[in-house]
């Protein structure tokens, strides 16, 4: 069963971005629950609350029952705006589901093992292709993560969708080829001895050309001053 926690709120009766900052200054994050063929609910939520959700892992793969007088609605978490200053949310979108619902959810992944993976010990890189999974998942069956386990991995393997258990019922959105999650690249670090050539190239000194000395071991003659210019005849 998936995890769900339980959130308090408050009905608003205005839409529109006049009503909204009116929330936000009296203390307030307006939001929004939609979906599930009913008319959207305007609500409004504590801050302090949703900030403590919003700090835990996997805040859009966790459902979330709405109390709003008395009443709750089962919702999953669809979208947050930011303030672009501050950095605080400033207005939170939830998607109502039925209890036998099928959702599309991005799924972060975990990588875990690190310090057993052969590769990564001889100084290879993981290079991580997703952070996400796009996942089609009953209601009942959210994953909180999927697991990649590098122990073992050497440089040169790559971690595949079909190298990670989903539950029952769960499958990736991209359903025609079996696509990468992250590989153990080899390190790209130049070695001392690759560099050390240019070094000495820019270390080496300008060469400056000799002039020539004068038979008997006179100094050179100077170029001769070019010729005075004939009077202008009148």
């Amino acid at each position: 069963m998936a995890d769900i926690v339980s959130l308090p709120a408050s009905a608003r009766e205005r839409s529109g971005k006049g009503a909204a900052r009116a929330t936000r200054r009296a203390g307030h994050i307006p939001a929004v629950v939609y979906g599930n063929k009913e008319s959207p609910t305007l609500i409004s939520v504590e801050p302090k609350l949703l900030k403590q959700q919003l700090s835990r892992s996997g805040f859009f793969t966790r459902l979330v029952d709405i109390d709003l007088d008395g009443k709750k609605h089962r919702v999953l978490p669809r979208d947050v705006q930011y303030h672009p200053v501050t950095d605080q949310p400033i207005h939170v979108d939830f998607m109502r589901v039925a209890a036998n619902a099928t959702v599309t959810v991005a799924v972060p992944v975990q990588f875990i093992n690190e310090t057993q993976s052969p590769g990564l010990k001889k100084g290879g890189v993981l290079n991580i292709v997703r952070h996400e999974v796009d996942l089609v998942c009953p209601v009942a069956a959210i994953p909180q993560h999927l697991t990649v386990d590098l122990a073992g991995r050497e440089i040169g393997d790559s971690i595949h969708i079909s190298m990670i258990t989903l539950p029952d019922g769960v499958r990736p959105v991209i359903a025609d080829r079996d696509f990468t999650i992250a590989t153990v690249a080899a390190p790209t670090v130049q070695t001392e001895e690759e560099t050390r050539p240019t070094a000495a190239a820019e270390a080496a000194p300008v060469e400056r050309k000799a002039v020539p000395a004068a038979p008997g071991g006179a100094a050179a003659p100077k170029a001769a001053a070019p010729a005075a210019k004939a009077p202008a005849k009148k």
